[in-house]
């Protein structure tokens, strides 16, 4: 924890990731919410209200708050497929006006899963971004789209905070085996226990 000038400023990698996730959203269809997804408790409504919320909580911590947020309802109902980008849209920049800060890079701020230096933090949001943009990008058959530079980020993350075994209490299971040189979207997928060969049900796309 103390050695986060080691740890590369997170935000431009949280804007990029946040810009593909914005990108994938818009391509949303009205009959796809309701498919699965690799994140087994989420189908993909429910994914998207997890990502809009989360934006919106994280968004709250550089000015104090935890990132519980209470007053942001973590699953967001009756909205239409063409409204979740517009959504996500705001979400994303509410999280890039609140980190801009560069003080809050190293200030000590507390999130849902602790309380540790900024950029350590936001790094966690960059992981969670990623990962949930390859759980859409498969419940729709288009993770052949996705640009790798997040994903290194968010693996070397991922890497960081989770052990290999022994993950008792964490929201992730067991890391799977995968290849050495297999895709950095699915190594990521692999390291925080999904099932890296998941994909969406012929003729979902």
């Amino acid at each position: 924890m103390n050695s986060t000038p080691q740890i590369p400023d997170p935000r431009p990698v949280y804007a990029a990731a946040a810009e593909q996730l914005f990108q994938l959203i818009s391509t949303i269809k009205p009959g796809q919410l309701d498919h699965p997804t690799p994140c087994h408790e989420y189908d993909v409504r429910a994914l998207l209200g997890h990502v809009v919320s989360g934006a919106r909580r994280i968004a709250t911590v550089p000015e104090g708050g935890d990132g519980v947020g209470k007053d942001v309802p973590e699953w967001i109902d009756e909205v239409p497929a063409e409204r979740w980008a517009e959504l996500y849209d705001e979400g994303r920049a509410r999280m890039n006006a609140a980190w801009s800060d560069d003080a809050v890079m190293d200030a000590v701020v507390t999130v849902p899963w602790g309380s540790m230096p900024g950029r350590i933090a936001m790094a966690g949001s960059v992981m969670e971004t990623v990962t949930h943009t390859w759980d859409l990008a498969r419940a729709l058959g288009r993770d052949d789209t996705l640009e790798e530079g997040p994903a290194h980020f968010a693996l070397a993350a991922a890497q960081r905070a989770l052990p290999a075994e022994g993950r008792e209490g964490a929201p992730f299971g067991e890391a799977r085996q995968v290849p050495e040189d297999a895709n950095v979207y699915v190594r990521l997928a692999a390291w925080l226990g999904r099932d890296p060969e998941w994909k969406t049900a012929p003729g979902r796309h």
